[in-house]
């Protein structure tokens, strides 16, 4: 009789755990329902920053009674406004530099050292406030989360902040990141045992159908293993068989965050090792589009497996990020011309994260992907919202540049970005020749031609 009340307390001690892992988690993810609880989580967060803000504020006014200034928090509008004077103050001047310039000839027979003002000013602009490079560093904040990895730091502004900031490491450390891995874990083996499965399936409507719910039941699961909350806009402009969705990028977890909604067939270089595993496995139950090494330099052969895919109105639309690189989710930088040459229909989405509960942007410069992967896991969450744009085609003699500029304004006006011109891949390259001549232009046009 002992031994029955042991066996059964051993069994309720392990299996209750694991009965309410898959009430509350497993199972409303594999059916795409959401009990609540996260967003509650988010609104005691929420509670617990603004906490947090108060005695801040309150610190930084002793600080300012005892005449020792405190560190002021960011204010996100203040800076807005800053920067529209600031242009606004350039414009202005430069409007009045037009009046006040010499014309070419005068420039021919004497020089004065005015005339090289503007390029100093233009270079001392870009030192200080350069709207590039910015974009590849983490944006400032509005108010402290409690992350000592943001670049604010008032977890020693008072004891019981310290205790808030213990009790919040612990938690994310002891609690979220050991039930996030096995989450993550729980889903790649599902994934990887449900697509061998499916590999012995013939091709017909119904393994597709089982694919496409295998698909989001998968990434659903993965998407809890980092609190994920998304909110999906618009959903009727999801895009369609035969058609080519692009995105803004700010993380890898982008894939992740738009597969939760819609299944789509994705774009890449051949890898090895578990990543080879992982493409290895998705091939095996839709038609992805996977490159080797030598065939990515041949732009040609790209384009002619892009087409081909996009012909057929069966196969899983094309998800590609146009910028080619991660860009921190305030600006959207040049998307590259080469999937708006391919045809078809375009279907833009816009993704903006809420940067308070976790900044997604991934600074690959600073972090390798096992670092990032764990940052997130170890954040208090992943928030989001996703906007699906209506389709968008190119029109009758538009040139495939023009229409990328196109589709990134939609993206922008409607995530709240800010539109730029600049390639992403000026963080790992230098300044093209034509960006240079560009500003010459730019410059010649303040002179006067006699």
């Amino acid at each position: 009789m002992a031994d029955a009340v042991l066996v059964l307390t051993v069994i309720g001690v392990f299996f209750l755990p694991v009965l309410g892992f898959a009430l509350l988690i497993l199972i409303p993810a594999a059916v795409g329902v959401s009990l609540g609880i996260r967003k509650l989580y988010l609104k005691v967060l929420i509670r617990v920053f603004e906490f947090a803000t108060n005695r801040i504020q309150q610190h930084d006014s002793r600080q300012d009674l005892n005449g020792n200034r405190g560190e002021q928090l960011p204010d996100n509008n203040a800076a807005a406004q800053k920067d529209k004077n600031s242009v606004a103050m350039i414009q202005e001047e430069e409007r009045t530099t037009l009046k006040k310039v010499r014309s070419f000839g005068t420039l021919r027979r004497e020089f004065e050292l005015s005339d090289c003002y503007h390029f100093c000013r233009q270079g001392i602009e870009a030192i200080a406030d350069d709207s590039v490079t910015k974009c590849f560093s983490a944006a400032e904040l509005p108010s402290w989360n409690l992350l000592t990895r943001t670049n604010t730091h008032y977890e020693f502004v008072s004891m019981r902040l310290t205790i808030l900031w213990v009790i919040g490491f612990l938690f994310r450390y002891c609690c979220l990141l050991p039930m996030r891995l096995l989450l993550a874990t729980v889903s790649v083996g599902i994934f990887m045992v449900a697509t061998a499965t499916l590999s012995i399936l013939p091709k017909t409507s119904y393994k597709r159908h089982v694919s496409k719910y295998v698909s989001l039941m998968c990434y659903r699961i993965l998407a809890r293993a980092f609190s994920a909350v998304v909110t999906y806009h618009n959903k009727e402009n999801r895009a369609k068989g035969g058609g080519i969705c692009v995105a803004n990028h700010t993380s890898p977890i982008d894939v992740i965050i738009l597969a939760c909604d819609a299944c789509y067939a994705m774009v890449g270089q051949v890898h090895a090792g578990f990543t080879g595993m992982i493409q290895r496995a998705m091939s095996r139950s839709e038609a992805h589009i996977w490159f080797q090494r030598s065939e990515v330099k041949d732009r040609q052969a790209v384009s002619n497996r892009l087409k081909e895919h996009v012909s057929d109105p069966d196969k899983l639309p094309i998800l590609i990020f146009p910028e080619g690189t991660c860009i921190n989710n305030t600006s959207v930088m040049m998307f590259k011309k080469g999937s708006f040459e391919v045809g078809g229909t375009i279907y833009p989405v816009a993704i903006k994260y809420d940067a308070r509960f976790g900044d997604a942007f991934w600074n690959s410069s600073k972090y390798n992907m096992i670092q990032y992967l764990l940052l997130m896991m170890t954040s208090w969450a992943i928030v989001c919202d996703v906007w699906y744009l209506p389709p968008m085609h190119r029109k009758e003699g538009e040139a495939a540049v023009e229409f990328a500029n196109r589709v990134k304004h939609e993206i922008a006006q409607k995530g709240g970005l800010v539109d730029l011109l600049w390639d992403g891949q000026l963080k790992r390259m230098t300044v093209k020749e034509d960006f240079k001549k560009e500003q010459q232009k730019e410059y010649s046009k303040l002179l006067k031609v006699e």
